[in-house]
């Protein structure tokens, strides 16, 4: 009986583990659009903190090694080790393609080196898998205006707004960018 009973409560164990995670999945992404909702009214105060709960949630990939992989490359981003970060986010994107974090780090490390094609491709395969990941369309922006394509550039500021509308720098260099491009430079 006693070898009977781990293997009896094996099947169980795994139907635990797969109830565990697909309701811890439900919960992350109930509490994501609980907070995009939350975030579309707030002041800016609150909408700070809602930000930073964002990016929390948005940096779980549901593997700890990964996450391990995520925050190394954050680390090595921050120290100004380039490479190293760019390795890191690579492997992140190479073994979990369907998290968005992994991407938008990546396109943070090419930015940071000027390497504006592969930030883009790589923010663009965020927004592909987060729509809402307004950190990617910030990004998209500020590389719409460094290659001088304005019209570009206001389209992913307004489709950050559309998110996260307290942002007054976001809606300040939208306000600008629509004065330069109507001809009133302010």
């Amino acid at each position: 009986m006693r070898f009977l009973l781990p293997i009896a409560t094996t099947p169980v164990s795994v139907l635990l583990a797969i109830v565990f995670f697909c309701v811890a999945s439900v919960s992350q992404a109930e509490d994501e659009a609980a907070l995009l909702q939350s975030l579309a009214l707030a002041d800016a105060v609150e909408a700070a903190r809602i930000e930073q709960r964002l990016v929390q949630v948005w940096s779980r990939s549901g593997s700890a090694s990964y996450d391990l992989l995520l925050q190394r490359g954050t680390d090595a981003l921050e120290a100004g080790n380039i490479s190293v970060a760019i390795e890191h986010f690579t492997a992140v994107t190479d073994h979990a393609p369907e998290f968005a974090e992994g991407w938008h780090r990546r396109a943070q490390a090419y930015f940071s080196i000027n390497l504006l094609g592969p930030a883009v491709a790589d923010l663009e395969r965020s927004l592909a898998i987060n729509p809402s990941h307004f950190g990617a369309l910030r990004g998209m922006a500020g590389i719409f205006e460094r290659l001088d394509m304005p019209q570009m550039a206001l389209e992913a500021y307004g489709a950050f707004l559309a998110i996260h509308p307290s942002n007054s720098t976001v809606r300040n260099a939208r306000d600008r960018l629509q004065q330069t491009l109507l001809g009133h430079t302010t």
